[in-house]
């Protein structure tokens, strides 16, 4: 986009040094009359065949730069319309992203929460099987912990499993394209 700058100000550039010339040579072709309407003024001569050529020549060459001029407009809008598409794809998919992420932070603090709750209870429930009587509530407290532990992977392993259909829903639609 930088690069098309440059060459979109040289173009115009080039026009406007045309533009005067076809004004010069269009000038030169109409002699000056002089004298009241144009009574006394000498007689207008034929236009110079070489300056009209000259003339032609440039008019075509503006017309070809004005075309070139318009191509180039419009390839940058189309790049710019490619860009801005491009940003807001980005931006959604930085968004979603942020968002599992911050998913997958808060399950993987859960897990580590139940998990140092099941080392504390199997480290009683082992004590109390040294002094060979278990308790209950430690047998209760245990298990408790083992399943609040086994709930919390659960949740880590859907939010990963979300993350892995997030990210093949848009190839699976490209496919179906």
């Amino acid at each position: 986009m930088s690069d098309l700058a440059p060459v979109e100000k040289r173009l115009s550039d080039a026009l406007e040094r045309i533009a005067r010339q076809v004004e010069k040579g269009a000038a030169a072709a109409r002699p000056a009359k002089s004298g009241v309407f144009g009574l006394g003024a000498r007689p207008e001569s034929a236009p110079d065949p070489e300056q009209l050529a000259v003339v032609s020549s440039l008019r075509e060459a503006l017309e070809k730069e004005r075309a070139a001029n318009a191509q180039l407009n419009e390839r940058v809008q189309q790049v710019k319309q490619r860009q801005e598409t491009t940003i807001a794809q980005l931006e959604r998919r930085l968004a979603r992203l942020t968002e599992q992420l911050d998913l997958q932070s808060l399950e993987m603090l859960r897990l580590k929460k139940a998990n140092a709750k099941l080392i504390e209870a199997n480290a009683g429930l082992r004590d109390a099987q040294v002094e060979s009587f278990p308790d209950t509530t430690l047998i209760n407290k245990s298990i408790s912990a083992e399943l609040e532990a086994l709930q919390a992977e659960r949740r880590a392993e859907m939010a990963e499993m979300e993350e892995i259909l997030a990210e093949l829903k848009p190839l699976l639609a490209a496919e179906t394209r």
